[in-house]
């Protein structure tokens, strides 16, 4: 099967220039009449030291466009989130248009495979959830998905890490939680790195940290991104806006809000380590206002993250992007097509990096094991929209049209062997048998053969990527780590 991840997006463009433009001068004027408050107090230091005018009595910050501009464009355009492999099959160029598309964190609960049962998430599940994003080809990072019930929050961070990067080569992203936490978790990826300068040169890890909509970094986050960013370790500052409760109710006062909060998140990133690797991030979905729960399956969060899309690319920023997710509570009809549709149209804007595309039901809340088979087909399908249809020579094909001529046939031309494994994506998941076999096959449902995959994964012996010397150290060096993470 062809493989497709890092392609050119951007066909899509819900916003004009004009919009562009006119999101980013009220962002300026909510820079500078209304400002943005910032709760940790060093941070607010690196705020005032760059010019800004700060309030010490409310922590509020208010700065110049001039300012904004100037801080943002110290951040690289593109940044490298690399796997492990021998070969960097698994690196993601992030930043332009490219596209890839990935799992997210971080539910509290897992369905299991076949179950329409949750229940709490435990360290075990990262680790075998990064075994199923191993195996599925479409998934092309793993950002952690689940937080362990099982353990203390002063330990989250290493286990989270190290249950995943002893499990998948693919490059692993996930939400901090404490500094000591960043820091141990930095040691262990040196160490599996072989030196911290190796681990620079190919980060395979990165972290998220969260401001809060609107317009504020508390002091927790704004704790964390300057560790991040302090240590040169790739850090996404996404927010997540909810129209109606967190932001006005209206698509572009929603955008409003995300642009100035996550670009706050990125000067912050900057001010700490000019050229410090950040991602500009989006979250942004809408509320139920029957109730004002968070929806996660709209398709406006989709045109949100398309729209946001525009905005990094305006800025020339690398961004993280949401899509793929359903309010369903089983994997079901409703599942596919809220998925579906998020995931096609933040993609198609040429999105980089789209988390939560894969394996996420009941509002985020939830982390199915079926899922992420069902997901795995539905990016398959989705970045061959983005790949788009390929128009030269050899495609016109004017030259078999002419052998065939009227009424003739295609089945046994030469250019019909050459481009079949090619030109069409090929499913991994989907039925397009006749009934006949296709009832001689048990009659399975696309949930049920997504079941069967998921067993055929999890029931094989787990496989240990790192090294028993690497594993060794870790245990020894690293506090608060599950043992058996590293067997």
């Amino acid at each position: 099967m062809k493989i497709r991840k890092g392609l050119q997006g951007g066909s899509y463009k819900p916003l004009s220039q004009a919009d562009i433009g006119r999101i980013h001068q009220t962002s300026l004027e909510v820079f500078a009449e209304i400002g943005i408050q910032v709760n940790f107090p060093a941070a607010l230091e690196l705020f005032a030291a760059a010019g800004a005018k700060v309030d010490r009595k409310t922590s509020i910050v208010k700065m110049s466009g001039e300012m904004v501009e100037r801080i943002v464009s110290q951040a690289p355009p593109v940044i490298n989130l690399c796997g492990r492999d021998p070969a960097g099959e698994h690196d993601c160029e992030i930043g332009g248009t490219r596209v890839y598309m990935g799992t997210g964190g971080t539910a509290l609960n897992v369905q299991e495979p076949g179950s329409t049962e949750i229940r709490r998430s435990q360290t075990k599940d990262i680790m075998d959830m990064a075994r199923m994003v191993e195996s599925l080809d479409n998934i092309h990072f793993y950002m952690l998905n689940v937080y362990p019930g099982d353990v203390g929050v002063e330990d989250v961070d290493v286990n989270r890490f190290g249950a995943a990067l002893n499990r998948t080569e693919k490059h692993v992203m996930g939400g901090v939680y404490t500094v000591e936490g960043v820091r141990n978790v930095i040691r262990m990826a040196e160490m599996i790195a072989g030196s911290p300068e190796a681990l620079r040169r190919r980060p395979f890890i990165s972290m998220v940290t969260c401001p809060i909509s609107p317009f504020k970094l508390d002091e927790s986050y704004g704790e964390l991104t300057m560790e991040a960013a302090s240590n040169r370790i790739p850090v996404v500052v996404p927010t997540e806006p909810l129209c109606g409760a967190t932001a006005p109710v209206t698509l572009a006062g929603n955008l409003v809000v995300q642009n100035v909060d996550s670009l706050a998140g990125v000067m912050l990133a900057q001010l700490t380590s000019a050229g410090a690797p950040s991602l500009y991030g989006c979250i942004s979905s809408i509320t139920d206002l029957r109730d004002l729960k968070y929806l996660a399956g709209a398709v406006e969060m989709g045109l949100m993250n398309a729209g946001a899309a525009q905005m990094a690319q305006f800025y020339r920023l690398p961004f993280y992007a949401t899509a793929g997710m359903t309010d369903s509570k089983v994997v079901d009809a409703q599942a596919g097509y809220e998925s579906a549709i998020t995931s096609v149209l933040v993609a198609l804007a040429g999105a980089n990096f789209i988390h939560d595309a894969a394996g996420f039901i009941e509002f985020c809340l939830t982390a199915s094991f079926d899922k992420l088979v069902v997901d795995n087909e539905i990016l398959g399908m989705t970045m061959r929209a983005v790949e788009g249809i390929r128009v030269d020579d050899e495609t016109l094909a004017l030259d078999e049209l002419k052998k065939a001529g009227p009424g003739g046939q295609f089945v046994t031309s030469r250019h019909t062997r050459r481009f079949m494994r090619q030109e069409h994506y090929k499913p991994q998941l989907s039925d397009r048998d006749n009934r006949g076999p296709w009832t001689q096959g048990g009659s399975l449902t696309a949930r049920q053969r997504a079941t069967a995959r998921c067993r055929e994964i999890l029931d094989a012996p787990p496989r240990s990527i790192l090294p028993a010397e690497v594993r060794q150290r870790i245990k020894a060096e690293i506090p608060g780590l599950q043992p058996f993470l590293m067997e």
